[in-house]
């Protein structure tokens, strides 16, 4: 029989690097714990829209507003078709101005001596102003994104008209810089501006200093840029994030439509790494999505958002039809309120938007916990070759230090990191379920054992293997944690491995210690020999429709994971998990509490049991799958660590309880219900 050895100092290692791991984690907790400030955040013009549709001063639809715990709204650049709309100045086309001299309704004399003189041409577009500040900020705007030769100002009498050449569709709908107005009302209301500006053609930094000077003396509590370039893109985003960090203003990040990283804004993570990532994430309900759910729905949204994804920057959009009972203006208030009071229940603070603290864990910390990485992926292959000499250990494991912990130690290492972070998350999972193998196969079974007792056994095994992956988890987590992970401006890309690799590593580790074909779970010629045998079999067209099935069944596995695959949901699972987030601080995945951790229970009695080998090797590869979920939880790093710690408490303990029930089905149907269908197919082959 092959003997597997857990070698001391591999153990050691292993031990010293967690110790290096936790500490890691406990800071990136606290760090965690400290940015726990949301901003409410409506659209200005959304408020202004909703005060129209209800016939209501918009002064008093800000004020209910405010009440309702709303902390910001978002003021966009001006454009020509909200200012003629407002009145504050008009834009005309050249070409109805010539169209109402010649029809005879033009009867103001000024105009019609300019176009007697051919000053007005039907190509350009005419601004006269109503407001002093506005056309004058209008002015200034037009001149820095179209050029002065494309802005002339002419006389009409003691007005000054502004003669633009643009088309006028797109004039009509061009950026004109931040209204000053605007953002004076929305101070005067008692709210912060959250600034969203888009970028000038060619920025210079005089346009960037242009910005900030038309923001400065208004409340701002950030910045969000719209459109696909940030503020001084693509040569002046480090001098745009200047005078960002002298102002303290908050970058804010437009999460992506997957729910990963970000809408990609040219400049964007430039001004982040420049400003020291003084950043928060932005979350939106899309619109059309919105109109298909309730308030209460929204609510629960906001609750699991703000929670699980480090969603500081809450941007919420105003219902278009009234909740039953109520008008539009309340039913948005209610909306505005209900998001702020669940949020205040679940700890957060309602204000200006938190952000992480500088946090980057000292090198030589981290270094200990690549070290223990090498340290396990040198026990994992001492676990699968038992004729691994102890000189050829410790000469891998020197070599595997070196070229994890070297570049971490000299202070670079990011690829290394993730490449440690991915060992983590494959190998830790394995040893885990290998460790049990050991330990169940050291002992030999009793087929009298009790299920009580084969139930509370197989209880304790799946807590004592659930503690070893969580240990992975913590390398995991501390490989990688700093503000950039925080904020996802950098994430694991491995996951999708992650959901496949464990299963073949313990694979290969079952073949090492248990022979598949004879059935009776005992020593084995090895992997590679039962490898080739199994390449050697004749398949059936049955077989094959088995591996088809288990195939469709993989694929359906790694696509429902994540977020770019757009695998659906049925309806009652989406049902099943909204309980579950609703009865549990951390809803448990659905692959560990249904799958893989019911798997596991059921191995136990298989091996109590003495059932066939290919059976006990199928349950435990699946088992495998909630191990290696448990730790891939911890690779989104934008989930706080104690929440997805809870996730992975919360599917033991329910996959547990799910087990211990299959174990007694299963008990019961092996009899009472299989003697009898034995019995009846004895009888008619009698």
């Amino acid at each position: 029989m092959k003997q597997f050895s857990y070698d001391k100092l591999l153990i050691t290692l292993i031990f010293v690097g967690l110790i290096a791991s936790l500490f890691i984690n406990i800071q990136r907790h606290q760090v965690e714990v400290a940015n726990n400030s949301v901003e409410l955040i409506v659209d200005y013009e959304d408020l202004v829209e909703l005060a129209e549709r209800e016939g209501v001063p918009v002064s008093e639809v800000m004020a209910k507003a405010k009440e309702a715990g709303i902390t910001s709204l978002a003021v966009y650049e001006t454009t020509f078709k909200k200012l003629n709309v407002n009145g504050k100045t008009t834009a005309v086309n050249g070409s109805e101005i010539l169209s109402s001299y010649q029809n005879g309704s033009m009867t103001d004399p000024d105009w019609r001596r300019l176009v007697e003189n051919g000053t007005i041409k039907g190509t350009d577009v005419y601004v006269t102003g109503h407001h002093q500040q506005t056309f004058r900020e209008v002015y200034e705007d037009l001149v820095r994104r179209l050029g002065r030769d494309r802005v002339q100002e002419l006389k009409v009498g003691n007005e000054t008209v502004l003669a633009v050449k643009a088309h006028f569709e797109s004039f009509e709908k061009m950026d004109l810089g931040m209204p000053t107005d605007e953002m004076k009302a929305v101070n005067d209301g008692g709210f912060y501006v959250l600034a969203r500006p888009t970028n000038y053609r060619n920025c210079t930094k005089d346009d960037v200093d242009a910005f900030f000077s038309r923001i400065d003396g208004f409340n701002v509590s950030g910045i969000v840029f719209s459109g696909s370039q940030t503020l001084g893109a693509p040569d002046n985003s480090e001098y745009t994030a200047e005078k960002m960090a002298e102002r303290g203003l908050t970058l804010g990040m437009i999460e992506g439509v997957t729910q990963l990283q970000f809408f990609q804004q040219d400049g964007m993570l430039d001004i982040a790494k420049a400003n020291d990532y003084h950043s928060a994430r932005l979350y939106s309900i899309p619109k059309d999505e919105q109109k298909k759910m309730k308030i209460s729905d929204c609510v629960e949204r906001w609750s699991n958002t703000d929670a699980e994804r480090n969603i500081r920057y809450n941007l919420l959009k105003i219902f278009d039809k009234p909740a039953p009972g109520m008008n539009l203006l309340e039913t948005n208030m209610a909306y505005f309120s209900a998001t702020r009071d669940r949020l205040v229940a679940d700890g957060f603070t309602i204000g200006k938007a938190g952000v992480f603290e500088h946090f980057y864990p000292a090198a030589w910390v981290r270094a200990l916990v690549m070290i223990g990485v090498a340290a396990a992926c040198v026990l994992y292959l001492s676990l699968v070759a038992p004729g691994l000499g102890k000189k050829a250990t410790y000469g891998l494991l020197l070599l595997t230090v070196l070229v994890l912990a070297g570049p971490v130690i000299m202070g670079h290492g990011n690829k290394v990191r993730i490449l440690a972070a991915l060992l983590s998350a494959n190998v830790f999972p394995a040893i885990a379920v290998i460790w049990q193998l050991d330990r169940f196969k050291s002992k030999s079974p009793d087929e009298k054992t009790s299920l009580p007792r084969i139930i509370f056994t197989a209880m304790l095994s799946l807590f004592a293997c659930g503690i070893l992956s969580y240990i992975g988890a913590s390398y995991l987590s501390g490989s990688l944690a700093d503000t950039e992970y925080l904020l996802e401006v950098n994430i694991f890309r491995g996951i999708k491995l992650t959901f496949i690799m464990p299963i073949i590593l313990v694979a290969i580790a079952f073949m090492q210690r248990f022979d598949l074909f004879d059935g009776k779970m005992d020593d084995t010629q090895g992997f590679m020999n039962q490898f080739r045998r199994i390449l050697d079999m004749p398949v059936k067209v049955k077989s094959l429709i088995g591996l088809f099935l288990v195939l469709v069944a993989g694929i359906v596995f790694v696509a429902r994971s994540g977020h770019t695959m757009g695998m659906p949901v049925s309806a009652t699972e989406l049902k099943f998990r909204a309980f579950l987030e609703q009865a549990m601080y951390a809803r448990p995945r659905s692959k560990e509490l249904l799958i893989g951790h019911p798997a596991f229970m059921l191995a136990v009695l298989a091996w109590f049991r003495k059932w066939p080998t290919m059976v006990l090797f199928v349950l435990v590869l699946i088992a495998t799958i909630g191990q290696g979920s448990m730790v891939e939880t911890f690779a989104h790093m934008r989930s706080p660590i104690f929440m997805s710690f809870a996730r992975g408490i919360g599917g033991i303990v329910l996959g547990a309880v799910i087990g211990a029930i299959c174990m007694v089905l299963v008990q019961l149907w092996s009899r009472f219900v299989s003697p009898r269908l034995a019995e009846q197919q004895l009888k008619k082959l009698v």
